[in-house]
């Protein structure tokens, strides 16, 4: 059986809809884990943390991460710290995080993405 391919992000984020639309466009099945209504599975984080760094996760560059307070952008220096705002700011992850089984990407991914047909 192949594995499940699910997208974690916002819905109005427009790399999202982006990316969305590029895997029907592909013909490519998604399931979408809305980071809003759903929160973000801690189980995942880690794994993703595990097998990708904190660092690519995290957006520095977007309005939630902007609007921080400098002490707060100054905590995030380790895995633990980044993981435990992530988890109260789903807003600054970068999105989408795409999963199929063991893979794992971040952003707008195509060149990966073309692998998964």
């Amino acid at each position: 059986m192949t594995p499940i391919i699910t997208l974690y992000g916002i819905p109005n984020c427009e790399t999202v809809k982006k990316s969305r639309q590029w895997f029907i466009d592909h013909g490519l099945a998604a399931d979408f884990h809305d980071f809003k209504k759903q929160g973000v599975p801690e189980a995942q984080l880690q794994q993703w943390v595990a097998q990708l760094g904190w660092e690519p996760l995290l957006n520095r560059k977007g309005t939630t991460w902007r609007k921080l307070p400098p002490d707060v952008q100054a905590s995030v220096t380790d895995a633990t710290s980044a993981m435990a705002l992530m988890c109260q700011q789903p807003s600054v992850i970068k999105r989408p995080v795409m999963t199929r089984g063991p893979l794992t990407t971040v952003g707008f991914a195509p060149d990966q993405w073309e692998a998964l047909r």
